[in-house]
């Protein structure tokens, strides 16, 4: 313990985890201070919210818990402590009230991100949080201080009882979630799993002229198709968006853990997309089977199937020049378009991140095993979710874990 009465608690890292944790650790009557590495705080928090913040879901428990996929068990328990419904009450204390979308997520009446974050750093400062920017974590020194380069002098030391670790993954690194945190927890024994992409794009190798073409063109609606790690084929409905390299967007997010696991196995990945949904097959080979009178193959299709632009594109693509010599052919390609992914995306591109430091190094209250007092939270953990509010609503819940072990640990310690 430091020498002075209250505990000191250092919180590394001013996203959704890292100011939650704060924001129960001086509940409980602890001086926090909160250190970022860049000028501000929640900065991945505001990027992510721009497009209107998707801050949880309103999908029933067990099904909210499904979308963690092996981590399901361990991110239940984060949640029983705050679940969608908690947190949607925790955002109206701050004066920011939640609605339910058509598609189940959940957003602020207003859909920003600037109002709530505003607000809490408002509220944290007022109750006694002490914020440091522009300090960036280099580890401790052989003392067992927290080292940190700061913009006034090459290095600061800080002493704290305990510290809480929120320092994101590896996805966005100009926004501070760049990973940098590896080699300090490496070198002290800390066990992690390999950064990966997730919710993220890939790249499949499209021809130039296609590339050039269609770059940005949204294909909707469409069923992808795939298979899971363990063999089992899946398909879920949405839309994607060919990119100059490959394919993203919701639906190639929402499969992407599949679909890098695949990778990681085999090389390659397979995704089946159906390009007329609705449709059967038997339908669509008699429609293309009509005559066609001397109008071209594109002009057939989109007269009897209704397929033009991007998604005859591809077509084209999968098949050559010569796609509409079989009919038959055809509409089996239609209806299963298999696109072979080469890779996904780099990390730095990707929504967020997979791996990370494993969950099996730390306790229930998420303090590392080898580290006494020295807690872990948010996307910096092994686990990995859909984008949907599932992402971020993990990482609130995290961090009221860690601070709320952080508080826990101190009061053992604590004289009596």
């Amino acid at each position: 313990m430091t020498n002075q009465a209250t505990p000191q608690v250092a919180v590394i890292g001013g996203g959704p985890a890292g100011l939650m944790a704060a924001e129960v650790a001086r509940a409980a009557g602890l001086q926090v201070d909160v250190y970022e590495a860049k000028g501000s705080v929640g900065r991945k928090f505001l990027i992510a919210g721009k497009g209107g913040l998707n801050l949880t879901h309103s999908d029933p428990f067990e099904t909210f818990v499904s979308r963690y996929r092996e981590r399901r068990d361990t991110v239940a328990q984060w949640l029983h402590d705050l679940d969608a419904d908690a947190l949607r009450d925790w955002a109206r204390g701050l004066g920011v009230d939640t609605y339910v979308g058509t598609s189940g997520r959940v957003f602020p009446l207003d859909r920003k991100a600037a109002p709530l974050l505003r607000g809490w750093v408002r509220r944290l400062k007022d109750n006694g949080v002490t914020f440091h920017v522009q300090h960036r974590w280099l580890g401790w020194n052989d003392a067992g201080a927290l080292r940190f380069a700061t913009a006034e002098a090459d290095q600061r030391l800080v002493h704290a009882d305990a510290v809480i670790l929120a320092l994101g993954g590896a996805s966005w690194p100009q926004l501070g979630s760049d990973g940098a945190w590896l080699p300090a927890l490496t070198e002290r024994g800390v066990d992690i799993a390999p950064l990966q992409p997730a919710n993220c794009g890939f790249d499949i190798g499209w021809s130039t002229h296609f590339a050039e073409r269609q770059a940005g063109a949204p294909v909707k609606p469409v069923i992808a198709s795939w298979h899971d790690p363990h063999g089992h084929r899946h398909s879920l409905q949405g839309e994607c968006v060919i990119t100059a390299t490959g394919i993203e967007g919701s639906l190639i997010y929402a499969l992407s853990a599949d679909l890098r696991d695949c990778v990681d196995a085999q090389g390659q990945a397979l995704l089946e997309l159906d390009l007329v949904p609705g449709r059967e097959l038997a339908r669509l080979q008699a429609d293309l089977a009509k005559p066609r009178n001397g109008r071209s193959f594109s002009e057939h299709l989109r007269r009897h199937v209704g397929i033009s632009g991007v998604k005859a594109a591809l077509l084209y693509e999968v098949l050559g020049k010569d796609a509409g010599h079989d009919p038959s052919v055809a509409a089996q390609a239609l209806k299963r378009l298999p696109l072979r992914l080469q890779r996904p995306r780099p990390i730095a591109e990707a929504i967020s991140s997979a791996g990370g430091v494993r969950l099996e190094a730390m306790d229930d209250a998420l303090m590392l095993r080898g580290l006494p007092g020295v807690f872990c939270a948010g996307e910096m953990l092994d686990w990995e979710a859909p984008t949907g509010g599932y992402l971020l609503n993990a990482c609130f819940a995290s961090g009221l874990r860690a601070g709320n072990g952080a508080v826990e640990w101190l009061r053992q310690l604590a004289p009596h």
